[in-house]
């Protein structure tokens, strides 16, 4: 059964604890057939909470599931409040959002075929639209490379501006998460611009000794206020306890992934709350696959599979209904 789950789901994964069941107590879930009956339909299909709690009292005896917010494991953790913050289009993003999307869907609805050859073109095609537009949102100069760095011309860095502004004023420290390295160096140049101070920044190309220093710096230097991390390279193993502040400046669409970059300043010894902060541009596909990730997660607690991947599957109507300003 655990095979199956991908195929069910459409791209979706249940927690990795239920395929461990499968296998160590096989049976226990029912038959393909049985489980797709009784859980798997009714809680995508119909949106079942009640099946979706029936399918949790049922696996709950299996699993051992220790979380920070539980006070009867961990009594002194501070509270974690996340926000979601919207930023808008620059008229330069927008137009360049427009043309964009466009011309990538015109190579993808120009795929007639349905082989496996055809759907993996289709496929990559759509991965290629994503990591354009989601560069677009980010700034401009990231998807076109032509060295114009203007910060006005981006509507998230205005909103991360604001943010900063009264992160420093409060003398208080922020993570600031990219999922492009690329970006967490356009992040240096206008966080160095705007404040005149150099941000400390950790990513994939970091020596272990660049690491502990910059890490060190953070934790006991007063002055340095801002970390920008690259999130595959920094979302595990760090602790930086001392920022009260992270914000997900793109996100990669994987709850797992940007819990466990949150978890680099929400850990045991924090004493102070930590303010998690989502950026989201505002009517483009940030917002939309935003909405369908946290519908599916808070009804029955899936993780999406690693990345964009599962949106790669969608139907034409569907990615124009989701990507389209």
């Amino acid at each position: 059964m655990a095979s199956t789950f991908r195929k069910s789901w459409r791209g979706e994964q249940w927690l990795n604890s239920l395929k461990n069941i499968d296998y160590s107590n096989r049976g226990m879930l029912g038959s393909l057939k049985e489980f797709n009956d009784t859980y798997a339909s009714p809680i995508e299909q119909l949106n079942d909470h009640e099946t979706a709690e029936k399918l949790k009292k049922v696996t709950s005896p299996f699993l051992m599931r220790r979380l920070k917010s539980d006070k009867t494991i961990i009594s002194d953790l501070p509270d974690k409040m996340e926000i979601d913050s919207f930023a808008h289009l620059t008229r330069e993003q927008a137009g360049l959002y427009e043309t964009t999307l466009k011309k990538a869907m015109e190579e993808i609805e120009g795929i007639k075929h349905s082989d496996q050859k055809s759907l993996f073109v289709r496929q990559g095609l759509v991965l290629q639209m994503i990591l354009a537009l989601k560069q677009i949102c980010n700034h401009p100069a990231q998807f076109l490379k032509n060295g114009h760095l203007d910060a006005a011309h981006s509507g998230k860095l205005d909103l991360l501006f604001n943010k900063l502004d009264s992160i420093i004023e409060s003398n208080e420290k922020v993570l600031i998460f990219s999922q492009f390295a690329e970006m967490g160096n356009l992040l240096r140049h206008f966080i160095t611009e705007r404040y005149r101070e150099e941000p400390l920044n950790y990513h994939g190309g970091c020596t272990l000794n660049q690491c502990k220093e910059v890490v060190d710096r953070f934790m006991t230097n007063h002055a340095d206020k801002v970390f920008v991390l690259s999130l595959k390279a920094a979302g595990t193993g760090l602790n930086l306890t001392a920022a009260s502040h992270v914000i997900h400046y793109n996100l990669w669409w994987n709850p797992a992934v940007e819990s466990h970059a949150t978890d680099r300043a929400y850990r045991i010894g924090k004493k102070n709350k930590v303010m998690v902060h989502r950026f989201i541009t505002k009517n483009t596909l940030e917002e939309k696959i935003n909405v369908m990730i946290q519908q599916k997660k808070n009804l029955t607690k899936m993780s999406v599979a690693t990345s964009e991947n599962w949106i790669g599957n969608l139907s034409n109507k569907e990615l124009r209904d989701i990507f389209s300003l």
